[in-house]
């Protein structure tokens, strides 16, 4: 049995045990069922304990004497091996190119240790993804108009490499919660209502009552993405194009996690702050109308009620939300500022926010988010996924290799009272 499975048993199995300690049958005692049970749960807890040693053991043994890894995760050394992992020398690798690619492997495997889970291809470390990077079809000549053109040159500039367009990447930099390297589904309990207090008569009873608790789950969902690189880049690439390969699938798939974070509907993809039930709202009109000072105070104020933590409270809205709260003006004339408008509280923008309604309903209202955003809870079960296809038709005709990443993850609000919007906001008003 996997350490994880036998903590999660732990965890049952003190759950039971506090139950039982907290509601005696028998005149503020345990019943004789009761004390029973709670002798049985208490020797299993003991063999569990020393189960679990054990494997801890074993592990941490096996650890050492796989590779050259260092086991603590959050070593020093570790962290820079991650770091050092080359996409391009192990994309080089599963083509069967002659190039050494020993730690690359080693790493992955270690990865694959850590996680309980055998990757598709081979696991790329997130650390790798921790610094600014980016590409598209590149390649080392210009095919007519072809995306990649002149990457690979005599005169090579990857410094000066010329990136799309992304949109503001934003949701890991307002505060959200991550987690790394799970497993199995998440629970995540939390306090749904408290016990209540009373004033009473002399020599009357309080009235009982209990804690209630409820959970936040997290299941694994799949993001991913396809691209193509010429075999000419992967042999004779500068360390610059290494970066931009990193940048492009960090990008990609971040704008990902950071557009579902925002508005997802569920299903194959997490459910997103706009889509999560419960969340405060704040409405302009009946049929929208243009922001004003009123309306994000009543924002801070709809999280504020709620007792909301105050943690990383922030403001999130579209651009063209930014674009209107600049032309705002008082009475003379003068632009009120974002500082005034958003009350000195702290703001970010992004066009991965709605314009159009919340999963482009098609209102052609905008949308502005308040909250505290350590509420909100990322999850990643895997690390990068990439799998290499050197014979896919395409790409084989062209001399080039055809890569696809996924990285598996959810998202959730832990608290929907921690998070308010106003999604009719006419900004052409």
């Amino acid at each position: 049995m996997k350490i994880m499975d036998l903590k999660e048993r732990r965890a049952t199995i003190v759950a039971e045990l506090r139950s039982i300690a907290d509601k005696p049958e028998k005149d503020g005692d345990l019943s004789e069922t009761q004390e029973k049970r709670f002798g049985e749960l208490k020797g299993e807890l003991a063999n569990l304990e020393k189960r679990l040693e054990r494997q801890t053991f074993v592990d941490e043994a096996d650890r050492r004497a796989t590779g050259h890894m260092i086991e603590s995760r959050g070593d020093d050394r570790l962290e820079d091996e991650l770091r050092s992992f080359s996409i391009l020398r192990a994309i080089a690798g599963q083509c069967g190119m002659d190039v050494d690619d020993g730690r690359e492997r080693e790493l992955s495997r270690e990865l694959a240790k850590r996680s309980g889970r055998a990757p598709k291809g081979i696991f790329v470390p997130m650390e790798v993804f921790h610094k600014p990077l980016e590409k598209r079809v590149l390649t080392s000549t210009s095919p007519a108009g072809g995306p990649g053109s002149n990457i690979i040159a005599t005169d090579h500039r990857g410094q000066d490499f010329i990136d799309r367009l992304r949109a503001a990447l934003v949701i890991n930099q307002l505060g959200a919660r991550v987690l790394n390297g799970l497993s199995g589904n998440v629970d995540i309990p939390k306090l749904k209502a408290s016990a209540s207090s009373g004033w009473i008569a002399e020599n009357q009873a309080l009235t009982l009552s209990d804690h209630q608790f409820d959970k936040v789950s997290l299941t694994p969902k799949h993001a991913g993405a396809i691209t193509e690189l010429s075999r000419n880049m992967l042999q004779q690439s500068s360390p610059d194009i290494e970066d931009l390969v990193r940048g492009d699938f960090a990008a990609i798939l971040a704008e990902a996690v950071d557009s579902v974070a925002i508005d997802g509907g569920g299903t194959n993809e997490p459910t997103g702050i706009l889509q999560t039930a419960g969340i405060g709202s704040v409405a302009m009109g009946t049929n929208g109308g243009a922001l004003t000072l009123d309306a994000t105070a009543d924002l801070i104020g709809a999280v504020t009620q709620a007792n909301a933590g105050t943690a990383r409270r922030s403001f999130l809205g579209s651009e063209k939300v930014r674009t209107a709260t600049m032309k705002l003006k008082d009475a003379d004339g003068r632009p009120f500022g974002l500082e005034t408008v958003f009350h000195g509280e702290a703001r970010s923008f992004s066009t991965l926010v709605p314009d159009d309604g919340a999963k482009g309903t098609g209102t052609g209202l905008s949308t502005l988010i308040y909250g505290d955003w350590s509420d909100l809870i990322i999850g990643y079960w895997s690390q990068f996924d990439l799998l290499v296809n050197p014979y896919e038709s395409t790409a084989f005709k062209k001399g080039n290799v055809q890569i696809r990443a996924m990285l598996t993850t959810d998202i959730v609000v832990r608290h929907a009272a921690s998070f308010a919007a106003i999604t009719d906001i006419d900004t052409a008003a």
